[in-house]
């Protein structure tokens, strides 16, 4: 009794926790832009200027960059990746406008401050560049993401910056007072302020004829920054948000008509021990889910494929293990001996062909790419939860009905009396 209480509380605690926890870990998994809709871009990398090379800091550099300007920009959960020596994937789902988005991870949104000192004298034709031609703050010298919009005296939209080195910007307002410093993003002027004082804070004000989402505009600009590197796109693809969810709904439908044929299966062929099994496919699709959740993974059609594989691979050691059990059974052992024999003898052979696999998944994750990099991880993760849930976890609520008495009949176990060969 001991032990069946045992079970049963194992078992209702299980399906407790599934049952509490699936909906909100349901919600909370990762889509890949193949599910949910969005584009994928490979760039390559080239230096901005002549002379210089990509190196792995600048291309490291880069990418984080661009993962910057993704999330400044409210986009989902940007996924981006250096890949050799020169490329960087980018992956965005669920997007909008895709133009927009693709013009501003490439805008190079150079922000400088430019006075006129040492310019030639400015006539009719010269142009707002050659007028003021000498930098006198760049980008690094401003507070990363320190642009924000505020409001003038007159209650009008202006731009709000900060400058890191409060001493040179004083230095620099103090020895063009009086005189224009005008504000360039790239080689556009925004601004040409006269300096009235000593700016001894460092902050600086940006203003002009803005509207609100103007100067929301440029504020979310100025805090892209500037990319080390010059990108070029060699690759896209893009997804419709339709079409992802198209995706993502015949491959639930056909999860769950595959899950079901499969449990029928599993329990029309091994009765009791089927049941035990089919449960511990259920606890290892839940699992999964919740390292997908806890890992922050991203799901797609690659990583489902792994998915279904190693599913796959979880029936097939449920039926190696009860099978070997009925080939003890057949022999004419006692049904707890022939539990013990089976599980043992069917271990070697389960733990044989996983380890293998999870050395091809190794191999494949360490070269490969892309989605073969998602379809290399899922598949390792797969069997090692298929390992922990459908050998001993499955072995051991098994070993648990047979002490106590429940499981002691062959016909329990699909084997027919007239298949026993009494030794």
């Amino acid at each position: 009794m001991k032990r069946l209480a045992t079970f049963i509380i194992v078992v209702l605690v299980a399906v407790g926790i599934m049952a509490w926890s699936t909906p909100g870990l349901l919600d909370r998994v990762r889509l890949g832009l193949d599910l949910k809709g969005g584009f994928e871009i490979l760039y390559e990398a080239a230096p901005l200027e002549q002379g210089q090379k990509v190196t792995k800091q600048s291309l490291t550099r880069t990418a984080e960059s661009l993962e910057k300007r993704a999330n400044l920009l409210g986009t989902s959960e940007p996924e981006v990746t250096t890949e050799g020596t020169n490329r960087i994937r980018l992956k965005i789902a669920g997007v909008t406008d895709e133009a927009e988005v693709r013009k501003k991870m490439k805008e190079p949104a150079s922000l400088t401050f430019r006075s006129a000192e040492g310019c030639k004298a400015p006539d009719a034709n010269t142009a707002d560049k050659d007028k003021y031609c000498k930098v006198e703050l760049v980008g690094s010298d401003f507070v990363e993401n320190g642009a924000s919009v505020g409001y003038s005296n007159l209650n009008a939209p202006v731009i709000d910056i900060k400058v890191k080195d409060k001493k040179k910007f004083a230095e620099i307002t103090k020895r063009l007072l009086g005189q224009p410093l005008a504000i360039f993003l790239d080689e556009t002027m925004l601004s040409d302020p006269t300096v009235n004082a000593e700016l001894t804070d460092g902050k600086a004000q940006i203003s002009g004829n803005y509207s609100l989402d103007e100067a929301k505009k440029i504020s979310d600009t100025i805090n892209l920054g500037a990319l080390p590197l010059k990108l070029t796109e060699k690759y896209s693809q893009s997804v419709g948000a339709t079409l992802g969810k198209q995706s993502l709904d015949k491959t639930i439908e056909s999860g769950i008509i595959g899950s079901i044929v499969i449990l029928i299966f599993m329990i029309a062929m091994y009765r009791l021990p089927g049941i035990i099994a089919s449960f511990g496919l259920i606890v290892h699709t839940w699992l999964l889910i919740l390292v997908f959740v806890w890992a922050d993974f991203t799901l797609t059609l690659p990583g489902i494929a792994a998915f279904i594989l190693g599913i796959g691979m979880a029936v097939d050691a449920n039926i190696i293990t009860n099978e070997r059990i009925r080939e003890e059974i057949r022999n004419g052992r006692s049904v707890m001996s022939s539990v013990k024999a089976g599980n043992k003898s069917s271990l070697r052979t389960i733990l044989d062909s996983n380890i293998t696999t999870i050395i091809v998944g190794a191999v494949m994750f360490a070269f490969g790419t892309g989605a073969v990099k998602g379809f290399a991880l899922v598949l390792i993760v797969e069997i090692v939860l298929s390992i922990l849930t459908n050998v001993y976890f499955t072995h051991y609520l098994l070993s648990l009905l047979v002490k106590a008495g429940l499981l002691k009949k062959p016909k329990q176990f699909g084997v027919k009396e007239s298949e026993i060969n009494a030794l």
